[in-house]
């Protein structure tokens, strides 16, 4: 467990892919031991989220050296927090650096890690730059693509990766992987503004992750699969019935000829 300093300037540290409020246990406690805690925007998303538990929050601007002299003058004599911006306040550790070099007896300065990225959060980052392309003001070549004019690139990208796996380059296949995600974004991305039947990344997920976990009874049911060849035939079962539910939703769907009996 984290401990706070009776004097001294702890850096709190977050994920901007995590919700501002998600905090681990440590930060929490060293929030509310803290003589006092600043941020250099009230506005900022985990400034917001801090003082909405109830903690009060100074706001502090300025550049680099002018807070950084400010937070190691304050911590000299108490305890101060500070909350990382969203642009992770480039430059300012740099500039603490250098203000507690110049100091005879500086303040302790400890850097608490608040939340942590979990496997997959740089999906966020996709998301969110795709969107950022799309969006208006964003780049108008993405900006006109449909479906139909990005099909050749789906095509295309996933040829190249088939020759990256096959050349054994590894960094090769992480980017031509990473060119076929990129097609999966933007499809999604440009089918959430169909008018009639949208649909975004998130239904892509979750109708994959239904998938997976039907086609994998042995892992997620009682189903028994103990050899590569049972996963197969399984699969094979489930695939079938799946055709024909299908057939048999879009045959329900379909108006008869004759009426309605």
């Amino acid at each position: 467990m984290t401990s706070i300093a009776p004097r001294g300037l702890t850096l709190l540290l977050t994920s901007p892919r995590v919700a501002p409020g998600l905090l681990s246990r440590d930060a929490w406690l060293a929030l509310d031991a803290a003589d006092s805690v600043l941020a250099r925007s009230l506005q900022d998303p985990l400034a917001a989220a801090v003082i909405a538990s109830g903690i009060e929050v100074r706001e502090s601007p300025g550049d680099p050296p002018t807070l950084a002299r400010r937070l190691v003058d304050a911590a000299g004599g108490s305890c101060v927090l500070w909350l990382e911006g969203s642009d992770g306040d480039p430059g300012l550790s740099d500039a603490i650096a250098a203000e507690v070099t110049r100091l005879e007896d500086p303040p302790a300065v400890e850097i608490l890690s608040g939340s942590w990225d979990v496997p997959g959060s740089r999906l966020l980052d996709v998301v969110a730059v795709m969107d950022r392309l799309r969006s208006p003001g964003g780049c108008p070549w993405d900006a006109e693509q449909s479906h139909a004019s990005l099909a050749p690139y789906l095509v295309e990208e996933a040829q190249e990766c088939l020759e990256a796996i096959a050349s054994g380059d590894r960094a090769n296949m992480a980017e031509e992987l990473g060119d076929v995600l990129l097609q999966v974004a933007f499809h999604s991305r440009v089918a959430q503004e169909d008018p009639q039947a949208p649909f975004d990344i998130d239904d892509v997920a979750a109708g994959l992750v239904a998938k997976l976990v039907r086609r994998h009874p042995h892992v997620f049911a009682d189903a028994t699969a103990d050899t590569p060849l049972d996963v197969e035939a399984q699969w094979a079962v489930i695939k079938a019935q799946e055709k024909a539910d299908k057939a048999a939703g879009r045959a329900a769907a379909t108006p008869s000829p004759h009426g309605p009996r």
